[in-house]
């Protein structure tokens, strides 16, 4: 008798003429470390492969552009030219080999591509000016004939490259969704006005793909079953446009939102603000209208959840996008009855933030991410160790975890009654649910390992002598800095840890000193909580408030979070702006606290700011002293998290991740 838990997650489906083992795929995710003529590195291909070798029924390679002139950016996959076919084929069997089917998407930016013709203009819809300045020339018939021919090119291409799906995106703003949008296409000729004008490329883009493919290969389109804009279309025109598509697909892609405008983008990839399947909704009312199989992406991390949608009809297929980040193994793991080992994606676009910046995918939980190479040809330590890890936050939780599994001897200290760290603090914020989730999936991991706990116990020089460690990894975390301005000692000051950890203490009217990402956040929490909040913060506004593009003194001045990560400031700003009990002020320094206010400089003008409580939350402070004393204590002694420099949640795990798999190696 079969015990498998989620019967109707994995149950195997046909779509077209290919059988899928499971309902759970990995939706399309583009790959920004590319060589440099824009096709797939090594790294980039064991990207994909990790996830095949999880268990994804399919695994799709994103923004595949069907030519140079469509790419919206510099880091998407040239589609146009044969250049990296050997890449291409190398991808596709790194996922078939593992029994998942390679996917890949054809994409086109249309008026948002980042080519430039030499006469300074660019492709779109109808003539026009964008707002950088950049001329926009209306396609005519021979343009459209040839970007249709294009999409069929790349598909052809790709069935040669062993791709066994075509995802055509329609969605998000991109070239055919802008085809497909009243809002943007309002074109007199036989491609734009009437519905069927609109409906006219797309269709023509998926009968090209099919002829080209030789119907082999099941079609996947992939919409937006509302733009998600004050002028945009509604479900009700996503439904229509997917009935459109119905029988001329083999599967049918219900996302939400637009690429090009935060609001909507924070829809398309929901923040931490949001609840878990956010835009289920949009798929159940476009499945009920269709005879296409039909597939849901967006805030799923659930495998109960996803059970439940899958059995209930709302959806035929999950699609998982950052989560196939946080565990590339989620399905394996959910088959096997290991769902409570599933690490669960936080939305705090740890990962976009850093592909953005750096180029590389990197997971705030998950240190294998943009290491995969290291993963796949991982080597065991040479000799086994007695390791001491000094503190049990985020840090020393991974360091301990990661010695464990390499077959270390692990003692874990904590000076405090509970691992976790100063993070713990959090646990009662309703969006920091799944940070909370994190912690007690590595409390739990830990549990079940050979690692000596020892709470209640902090390590000192005299207790690193009495365990005679041959290594010493220091965790030890940070403290929050007090700033020195007259009246912080008084009784209506606290840390930002305090009032995370009792509301009560903070009145109806609060002021935060300091607008990074915990100023910020606690402000949100406060102002959720029917507070009227005032974040002061020291520097001008910067790049999240730019990006938002509102200017506002209540909007335009909340920027601080910015840079760490980038997206969750995007994502903090655009919730600010609906919040009107939530005010920033930037270029402001707090000059003296009283039992009334705030006296401050803003912007070069001395002004009092009345509040009944303030809260500091303008960074942390390494324990240097603590860590340092243990510095001779053992053969090998590191470093790491806030007790070196104060870091993120990904830099402490990555960090204590490598520097425990560097132990052993002589």
């Amino acid at each position: 008798m079969s015990g498998l838990k989620y019967k109707h997650l994995f149950e195997p489906v046909k779509i077209g003429r290919t059988l899928f083992k499971n309902r759970i795929f990995a939706s399309p995710q583009d790959h920004p470390d590319l060589t440099c003529d824009l096709q797939l590195t090594r790294e980039a291909r064991a990207f994909y492969e990790v996830k095949a070798m999880g268990g994804y029924a399919s695994v799709c390679v994103g923004d595949f552009m069907v030519e140079k002139e469509g790419h919206s950016h510099p880091w998407q996959l040239d589609g146009d030219g044969n250049f990296g076919k050997a890449t291409m084929t190398r991808t596709a069997r790194g996922i078939t080999r593992h029994g998942a089917v390679a996917a890949i998407e054809l994409n086109h930016a249309g008026i948002n591509s980042s080519y430039v013709y030499p006469e300074g203009y660019v492709w779109g819809l109808v003539d026009g000016m964008r707002p950088d300045g950049i001329e926009i020339r209306a396609m005519d018939d021979e343009r459209i004939e040839e970007l249709i021919k294009k999409f069929a090119q790349a598909a052809a291409y790709a069935r040669q490259c062993g791709f066994g799906m075509i995802t055509v995106h329609a969605g998000h703003g991109w070239c055919l969704s802008q085809f497909l949008s009243p809002r943007d296409n309002v074109r007199k000729d036989r491609w734009g006005g009437s519905f069927e004008n609109r409906m006219r490329f797309p269709l023509a883009v998926i009968e090209a793909v099919k002829k080209a493919t030789a119907g082999a290969l099941p079609i996947e389109v992939r919409i937006s079953g509302a733009e998600w804009l004050p002028d945009g279309y509604d479900i009700d025109e996503g439904v229509r446009i997917a009935k459109a598509f119905d029988g001329k697909v083999d599967l049918i892609h219900v996302s939400v939102g637009h690429h090009e405008i935060d609001a909507a983008s924070m829809r398309t990839h929901p923040t931490m603000f949001l609840e878990d399947g956010c835009n289920v909704e949009f798929a159940r009312r476009v499945k009920a209208c269709v005879s296409a199989p039909v597939a849901t992406v967006g805030a799923l991390t659930d495998v109960g959840q996803m059970e439940e949608i899958i059995a209930s009809g709302k959806a035929d297929i999950v699609c998982l996008g950052r989560q196939t980040l946080a565990d590339p193994d989620l399905p394996i793991k959910a088959r096997c009855g290991r769902e409570d080992e599933i690490n669960k994606c936080m939305r705090c676009f740890t990962c976009f933030s850093n592909s953005t910046l750096g180029g590389v995918f990197y997971c705030a939980t998950n240190p294998k991410i943009g290491n995969e190479l290291d993963v796949l040809y991982d080597t065991p330590p040479v000799k086994r160790k007695k390791v001491l890890i000094a503190g049990g936050g985020i840090g020393g939780m991974q360091a301990a975890i990661t010695a464990a599994e390499r077959g270390h001897e692990v003692i874990l200290c904590e000076k405090t009654d509970s691992l976790g760290g100063v993070l713990q603090c959090e646990k009662n914020i309703p969006f920091k649910k799944k940070l909370e989730e994190y912690i007690a999936l590595q409390r739990r991991k830990i549990s079940r390992m050979a690692i000596d706990v020892r709470l209640d116990t902090e390590v000192t020089p005299a207790v690193a002598e009495e365990i005679s460690p041959d290594v010493i990894i220091a965790a030890m975390g940070s403290v929050p800095v007090k700033p020195k301005i007259p009246g912080i000692e008084g009784e209506n000051v606290y840390g930002a840890n305090e009032i995370y950890y009792d509301f009560d203490k903070a009145g109806k009217n609060t002021l935060i000193l300091g607008g990074g990402l915990v100023g910020l956040e606690l402000g949100v929490a406060l102002a959720m909580e029917d507070r009227n909040v005032t974040v002061v913060e020291m520097l001008p506004a910067t790049i999240a408030s730019e990006k938002s593009g509102d200017t506002s003194e209540r909007m335009g001045e909340a920027g601080m979070a910015a840079g760490e990560p980038l997206v969750q400031g995007v994502a903090l700003c655009e919730l600010i702006k609906t919040m009107p009990n939530m005010r920033i002020l930037t270029s402001a320094k707090a000059l003296e606290i009283s039992e009334t206010g705030v006296r401050a400089e803003i912007k070069g003008k001395e002004d009092f700011i009345p509040c009944d409580t303030v809260i500091y939350a303008v960074g942390q402070r390494p324990r240097e002293g603590e860590a340092l004393a243990l510095y001779d204590c053992a053969p090998e002694f590191y470093q790491i998290g806030d007790c070196s420099v104060p870091k993120n949640i990904m830099e402490a795990t990555q960090q204590a991740y490598f520097i425990a798999r560097d132990i052993g190696r002589y």
